[in-house]
C-alpha cells in the first residue's frame, strides 16, 4: 500500500533556525527550552536535549536539527516485541477525535490486506454515531452489528464478539462512545466493555487503541493517562495530522507511558492512513 504525504508542521522548524540564526547554541538554551514546551514536548526529553547542547560541539541549526531529529525518532520507536496477532481493536477517546472515521480507515487498511472486518457500534449513546458508522459500513463493505439507540453498549458488544467468533472474522473493530477522561461513570462503562470481550478473547489478542486529535496539545498526556488507568491501554492512534497539528505530546506519551503510536491518518479519505513509521514521521516533521 503506497503511503500518502501529511503536511509537515512549520511553526517549530522556523523558531529553531531563529533560535540559531545569531550564533552558537549554547547561548540560546533558554529559548531552545522555551520552544520546545511550547511544542508540547516532555519535560525529560527536553532536559536531555539541553544537557546534550552543553556537552556538545554543536554550534548551528542544522546540527541541532540532527540531534532532535534523532532523539524524537528513539523517544517514539517502540521497543521490539514479538506481539500476537490482536483480533479485536477497541477505539476510545473524547468527542471529535476521530473515533467512527478511524474505525472505517481501519476497516479499509485491514480489508486490502484480505482480511474479513466486523464493526461493533458500541456508540449507542449518539444515534448520529450509529448512522455513520453503518454508511461507513456500506462504503468499506464491513459488516455491522448494532444495537437500538440509548442501550446497552455491553450487549452489542457480546453480540459482536459471538457474531466475530461464529464466523470466524480476522478483526473485530469496536466503536465506542465519546467519553471525557474525568468522567468516572463512562470510564467504566468501557471498562465493562473490556470484560465482556475478555470473556471470549484473551488479553494478548485484545488492541486498545486511545484515538488523539494531534492538534489536542498538552492535554493529550491527560487524555493517554487515564484511559491507561482505566482500561489498560496497548496504543495511541493520531488523528488529523496537518500543518496545524502539535504533535509534541506524544513524545511524552511514548516516553513516560510506554504506549506506542499505532497507526496515524492525515485526511478525510479512507486510504488516509498508515501504520506509524517514527523515522518517516520525523524525517518529515524536519525536511
Amino acid at each position: 500500500m503506497e503511503k500518502n504525504s501529511f503536511v509537515k508542521p512549520r511553526t517549530f522548524l522556523e523558531k529553531l533556525r531563529n533560535i540559531f540564526s545569531a550564533g552558537p547554541a549554547k547561548e540560546h538554551l533558554d529559548e531552545l527550552e522555551e520552544t520546545l514546551i511550547e511544542a508540547d514536548i516532555d519535560l525529560e526529553i527536553i532536559t536531555g536535549i539541553v544537557e546534550a547542547l552543553k556537552r556538545g560541539k554543536i554550534s548551528d541549526y542544522e546540527g541541532a536539527k540532527e540531534l532532535l531529529r534523532g532523539i524524537f525518532s528513539d523517544s517514539l520507536r517502540p521497543a521490539a516485541a514479538n506481539e500476537p496477532e490482536k483480533k479485536v481493536i477497541i477505539l476510545a477517546g473524547i468527542n471529535g477525535a476521530g473515533k467512527t472515521t478511524t474505525a472505517a480507515k481501519l476497516a479499509w487498511f485491514f480489508s486490502g490486506k484480505g482480511e474479513k472486518v466486523i464493526f461493533a457500534a458500541a456508540d449507542t449513546f449518539r444515534a448520529a454515531a450509529i448512522e455513520q458508522l453503518e454508511a461507513w459500513a456500506k462504503k468499506t463493505g464491513t459488516q455491522i452489528i448494532r444495537g437500538f439507540d440509548g442501550g446497552d453498549p455491553a450487549a452489542v458488544v457480546f453480540d459482536s464478539v459471538k457474531k466475530a467468533k461464529n464466523s470466524l472474522c480476522d478483526r473485530l473493530i469496536i466503536d465506542t462512545a465519546g467519553r471525557l477522561q474525568n468522567k468516572s461513570n463512562l470510564m467504566q462503562e468501557l471498562g465493562k466493555i473490556k470484560k465482556v470481550i475478555l470473556k471470549e478473547y484473551p488479553e494478548e489478542q485484545i488492541e486498545t487503541l486511545l484515538v488523539i486529535d494531534a492538534n489536542t496539545g498538552k492535554n493529550a498526556f491527560n487524555q493517554a493517562k487515564e484511559f491507561n488507568e482505566a482500561v489498560k491501554l496497548t496504543g495511541v492512534i493520531l488523528t488529523k495530522f496537518d500543518s496545524s497539528a502539535k504533535g509534541g505530546s506524544i513524545l511524552r506519551i511514548t516516553h513516560e507511558l510506554k504506549l506506542p503510536v499505532k497507526y496515524i491518518t492525515y485526511g478525510e479519505n479512507m486510504e488516509a492512513i498508515s501504520e506509524f513509521d517514527p523515522e518517516e514521521f520525523v524525517d518529515k516533521l524536519f525536511v
